[in-house]
C-alpha cells in the first residue's frame, strides 16, 4: 500500500487544485461580468437621462397612453417596455420611458455571457457580452433608446441560451429532444410579440434543425408540438388585433412600405448600407465580426453552425436588401447579436495583451465620441452661437439636425407658463398636429393633461388612424400646432399650414401663440399654436376609420 499512497494523493492533490482553479477562474470571470454589467449600465443610464427623445421614442409613448392588443407598425410589448417606467414612476420623461431598456439590456448581456460560457468558455462568453457592451448599434438601439428592439433581443438571447442547452447539453450521448422545447416556443413568441423579426428567428433554428442529421428529430417529438401550440396561443394578442383590422401589420410590413420603392439593385447602395453598419458597430468591432463569421462558414462545427443560422440569415439578409431599398441600422441588429458570439469564441483565442488593448481603446474611443455628442445635443457645445460654445462652436441651429430632437421638458414647462395656451387649453376638446411622431412629443410634453387626446391629421397617420376616430370630433375645438421644420429638416410642408392644411376641416383657424424652445441661450425651434373652432368634416385617414 506505500507504494501507491503518494501517487494517489499527489493525483487528489492535483485534481482538487484544477477544482478550485476553475473555480477561482469562474468566480473571476463572473466578478469581471459584474464590473462589465454595471460600467455599462452606468454609462447608458447617463445618455439616457440627458437625450432628447427621438421621433420614434416619442411615438411609442403614444402607445402607453393607448393600450391594445397590438399597433399598426408593431407588436404590443414595446409599449410595455415603453411605459413600465412611466408606471413605476408616475413620471414622463426620456428617463422613464427609457427604463424598460436599460434593464432588459443588461439581463440581455448576462444571457449572451451565459450562451457563450455554455458554448465555448467563459472568457469566450465574456467576450461577447464586452462587445456588445462596446458597440453603438447595440448598446443605442437594444439598451438606452426605447424601441421594439429592446425586447426583442432580450427574448432573441433568451432563445439562443434555451438552444444551447437544448442542443448541446455537454455530454457525448446522441441529442434527445426534451421539454425545453416548450420553452424555446415561448421564447420565439415573445420575440415575435417584440417585433416581427422573431418570425425570422424561428425560422431560422428550423433550418439548423433540417440542416443536421442529428436534430431532425426534434421534428418527431411530442415537445415540439405542445411548443408549437403554446407559440400560436402566445401569439393571440397579435392575431386578434390584426383579423379585427384586415390583417395590416403584415400587409405593411411585408409590402405596402416597399411599394412606392424601386426595384433595381445598386451595389453602390449596398456598400453604403455596410458601410455605415460597420461604422455603427464601429470599425474595430464591424470588420472583424463581419470577417470572423464569413470565415466560419467554410469550417463551420455544429456549434459554429447553430450561430450561424441564428445571425446570418438576418444579418446578411437586411445588409443585402440595402441594395435594393432603403433600410434601417436596427434591422439587422439580431443577427449581428448572435454573430457577436463567434467573434467572442475567436477573440478569446488571441494574447491578453492584444485584447486589452483592443477593448480598452474601442471603449475610450466610443465613449469619447458619445460623451461629445451629448454634450452637444443637449448643451450645444459644437453650436454656434451658443452660451456653452466650445471655441466658439462649429454649426448654426438651421444646419444642425441635432435640434430635431425635441426638449419635451422644456417645452412642457414652456407650455405650463403660457398665460394664453393654458386657457386655451382648458377649452379645447383635442391638440393636433401635422405629423404622427410630433404628436408622440406634444403628448410627452403635456403629460400633465392626461385626458386630452393628441392626434394627428396627415396622410402619414400610423396608429393614429386607429386610436381615434375623426367622425367622433365633428363640433368640437382643438388646437393645431405646428413647427417650423418638417422630418427632412426643411420648410414645414403645406400641412404646417393651417389655410392649406387643416382649414378645410375646421369653421376656423387662428393663430394664438408661438411657443420656443432653446439649446445654449438661442432658439432652436418654434412651435405655432392655432385655434382650430368647430370640426366640421372628419379627416379622412387611409386606412383604420
Amino acid at each position: 500500500m506505500g507504494d501507491y499512497s503518494l501517487p494517489v494523493s499527489a493525483l487528489n492533490w492535483a485534481n482538487e487544485s484544477a477544482r478550485q482553479y476553475i473555480l477561482n477562474q469562474l468566480l473571476n470571470n463572473r466578478s469581471q461580468l459584474g464590473w462589465l454589467l454595471l460600467g455599462g449600465l452606468v454609462f447608458r443610464l447617463i445618455i439616457a437621462t440627458f437625450l432628447p427623445p427621438g421621433f420614434d421614442e416619442a411615438y411609442y409613448f403614444l402607445y402607453v397612453r393607448h393600450l391594445d392588443w397590438s399597433y399598426f407598425d408593431h407588436p404590443i410589448v414595446v409599449a410595455l417596455t415603453t411605459g413600465i417606467g412611466v408606471w413605476l414612476t408616475g413620471w414622463v420623461s426620456p428617463l422613464t420611458i427609457r427604463l424598460g431598456a436599460l434593464g432588459l439590456f443588461t439581463l440581455s448581456l448576462w444571457l449572451l455571457y451565459e450562451s457563450g460560457r455554455w458554448l465555448f468558455d467563459a472568457k469566450s462568453g465574456w467576450l461577447a457580452a464586452a462587445i456588445a457592451s462596446l458597440s453603438p448599434l447595440f448598446f443605442l438601439t437594444c439598451g438606452t433608446l426605447t424601441a421594439p428592439d429592446n425586447a426583442l433581443i432580450f427574448f432573441w438571447s433568451l432563445t439562443l441560451y434555451l438552444c444551447a442547452r437544448e442542443f448541446f447539453p455537454g455530454n457525448n450521448r446522441a441529442y434527445r429532444p426534451t421539454p425545453k422545447l416548450v420553452l424555446i416556443a415561448l421564447a420565439i413568441a415573445l420575440a415575435c410579440l417584440s417585433k416581427y423579426h422573431g418570425f425570422l428567428l424561428g425560422l431560422s433554428l428550423v433550418g439548423f434543425c433540417l440542416a443536421s442529421a442529428d436534430y431532425r428529430g426534434v421534428f418527431r417529438s411530442r415537445w415540439l408540438w405542445i411548443g408549437v401550440g403554446a407559440y400560436g396561443l402566445t401569439l393571440f394578442p397579435l392575431l386578434y388585433w390584426n383579423s379585427l383590422h384586415e390583417w395590416i401589420s403584415f400587409r405593411f410590413q411585408l409590402g405596402d412600405r416597399f411599394s412606392s420603392e424601386t426595384t433595381h439593385y445598386s451595389i453602390l447602395n449596398l456598400l453604403g448600407v455596410l458601410l455605415a453598419q460597420i461604422a455603427f458597430l464601429f470599425p474595430s468591432i464591424g470588420l472583424p465580426l463581419w470577417w470572423v463569421s464569413l470565415r466560419q462558414i467554410i469550417k463551420a462545427d455544429t456549434k459554429t453552425s447553430f450561430l450561424l443560422w441564428a445571425g446570418l440569415p438576418v444579418a446578411a439578409g437586411f445588409t443585402l436588401l440595402g441594395g435594393l431599398t432603403h433600410t434601417f441600422p436596427a434591422w439587422p441588429v439580431p443577427g449581428l447579436w448572435s454573430l457577436s458570439l463567434l467573434l467572442g469564441k475567436s477573440a478569446a483565442a488571441w494574447p491578453h495583451r492584444q485584447i486589452e488593448r483592443w477593448l480598452k481603446s474601442t471603449g475610450l474611443i466610443v465613449a469619447s465620441l458619445l460623451l461629445v455628442a451629448l454634450s452637444h445635443i443637449s448643451l450645444g457645445t459644437l453650436q454656434k452661437p451658443g452660451h456653452y460654445a466650445i471655441f466658439g462652436g462649429l454649426v448654426s441651429p438651421p444646419q444642425d439636425p441635432s435640434t430635431q430632437l425635441i426638449d419635451v421638458g422644456q417645452l412642457g414647462q414652456q407650455f405650463r407658463q403660457s398665460n394664453e395656451f393654458q386657457a386655451a387649453l382648458a377649452q379645447t376638446d383635442f391638440v393636433v398636429t401635422h405629423e404622427y411622431w410630433l404628436s408622440g412629443y406634444l403628448a410627452m410634453a403635456l403629460a400633465d393633461s392626461k385626458d386630452m387626446p393628441v392626434t394627428s391629421f396627415t396622410p402619414d397617420p400610423r396608429g393614429h388612424a386607429f386610436w381615434f376616430h375623426p367622425q367622433d370630433w365633428l363640433g368640437k375645438d382643438a388646437l393645431f400646432i405646428s413647427f417650423t421644420r418638417s422630418s427632412q429638416g426643411q420648410v414645414a410642408s403645406a400641412m404646417a399650414k393651417p389655410s392649406k392644411g387643416i382649414a378645410p376641416y375646421f369653421q376656423s383657424v387662428t393663430p394664438l401663440t408661438e411657443i420656443s424652445i432653446q439649446r445654449g441661450g438661442i432658439t432652436t425651434e418654434t412651435f405655432y399654436v392655432y385655434r382650430a373652432k368647430r370640426l366640421i368634416q372628419p379627416y379622412p385617414y387611409p386606412y383604420g376609420s
